[in-house]
């Protein structure tokens, strides 16, 4: 058997942890490249759905996880003037992770990354920032590595691209993502969560003229003084018109407060904590793909390949999946000394329908707001979806679709043994 040769993840979001781990659990030398110091980042994506709880369990690790502060959401709603509407319920699911489990990202990173720090052949350099990469990507002159801001270069037999929406190195190879047609950016902040408040709004989407708002429930932050008032935090995000940020600057903060405390009354009384727009981030919402995800010697997954909106909570979960049918892909072939461009089509084949099928259905729901927008129309679910989301068996249809993707991912036999997983949580 040849020796295996080493692989470089650039960048440490979900994704790239999550393969990185994978590969050294399989016993292969993976260098992980993340180009901050840290991964404390505000609003990122926290949701961790059930697929990806199983997963962790398989790897014997949802355990020690969920003793980590997270919140748990079990039903998905929209909240319009007519009424809510319970689109999908996780507790129907036939899972002991009946739930989208709702942690800080970095929290996350932080424990994968710990866990691991505990296999010999996993080396995590952070502030690690990637300037270039050694060779073209051509059959020819195939990826062999990376070099970094101060020189140094770091050769490898595979380089993957986890390095999110902005990838360095998708640029770097010359790769282009082409837009699939958003229509709406976010503007996020945060607000203390107090124990009056719903206690099942954790990911819900408030509707209203001109705008929405979307709820993301989540632990009192790490670091955060005690305060008997607060049980916990909202990740706040108003919607706007694509580029419709300057007319926001120019109505100023009063008119956020105002249009937040519209949609969602019950946040009224704390919107004056909101002090100012620089204490908001502005989200660009992005649907895109690249044609082709990989070059020789290189990959791209996550968010370097297919950008996913934010709205739905599906990102973490398709990078996730993403990592896994990488894995099962790349252990053998790594393990054999080669990934050569069979190996790595085969990858975007096998991710590629279900990264189609959830952006498709994006840029639907995109065009919709955008027309009730135009019209000056709240956005409101159908008559015929009203009635049918109060059949269970709808909701737990659509549930498990958000819960598992649209394309089943399992591990094969093979990739089983190499990371020596469990059986499936009963």
């Amino acid at each position: 058997m040849n020796t295996p040769i080493r692989t470089v993840v650039v960048g440490g979001g979900p994704g790239g942890m999550l393969l990185a781990y994978l590969l050294a659990r399989a016993g292969l030398p993976v260098t992980l490249l993340e180009r901050h110091h840290d991964f404390d980042r505000d609003f990122r994506g926290d949701s961790l759905h059930p697929w990806t709880l199983e997963l962790l369990d398989r790897l014997g690790l949802a355990g020690r996880l969920l003793e980590l502060p997270h919140v748990t959401a079990r039903q998905f709603r929209f909240r319009t003037p007519r009424g809510p509407v319970t689109t999908s319920d996780y507790g129907l699911l036939d899972t002991p992770y009946d739930y989208v489990a709702l942690m800080p990202q970095a929290r996350f990173l932080d424990f994968l990354a710990t866990e691991a720090a505990g296999l010999d052949s996993f080396e995590l350099r952070t502030g690690a920032a990637v300037s270039g990469l050694l060779g073209t990507g051509t059959a020819d002159d195939p990826v062999r590595g990376v070099r970094l801001r101060d020189g140094e270069e770091i050769p490898a037999g595979l380089v993957i691209a986890a390095d999110g929406r902005f990838s360095k190195v998708r640029t770097l190879a010359g790769l282009t993502a082409r837009s699939q047609g958003a229509s709406t950016d976010l503007l996020w902040f945060a607000l203390p969560r107090y124990p009056t408040d719903p206690p099942d709004a954790d990911v819900d989407l408030f509707f209203g003229e001109r705008h929405y708002v979307g709820l993301l429930g989540g632990p009192v932050p790490a670091g955060d003084p005690p305060d008997p008032r607060v049980t916990g935090r909202w990740q706040v995000g108003l919607s706007l018109p694509k580029g419709g940020y300057p007319e926001i600057r120019e109505r100023g903060v009063e008119y956020v407060r105002r249009e937040v405390a519209t949609r969602v009354p019950w946040l009224a009384d704390r919107m004056d904590l909101l002090t100012g727009l620089t204490a908001t981030t502005l989200l660009s919402v992005d649907i895109s793909r690249v044609p082709v995800w990989h070059r020789a010697g290189l990959l791209l997954i996550g968010d370097a390949a297919h950008v996913i909106s934010p709205v739905g909570g599906n990102g973490i979960l398709m990078a996730c999946q993403d990592a896994l049918v990488a894995a099962d892909h790349l252990v053998p072939a790594l393990r054999e000394g080669a990934a050569g461009p069979e190996v790595l089509g085969a990858i975007q084949a096998e991710r590629e329908p279900a990264i189609v099928t959830v952006q498709d259905q994006q840029v639907r729901v995109e065009r919709t707001v955008a027309r009730a927008r135009e019209r000056g129309r709240p956005v409101t679910p159908p008559s015929f979806l009203r009635l049918l989301t109060r059949i269970p068996a709808i909701r737990k249809r659509s549930a498990r679709r958000n819960a598992y993707g649209p394309v089943p991912v399992e591990p094969s036999a093979e990739l089983e043994r190499a990371l020596r997983l469990g059986p499936p949580p009963a």
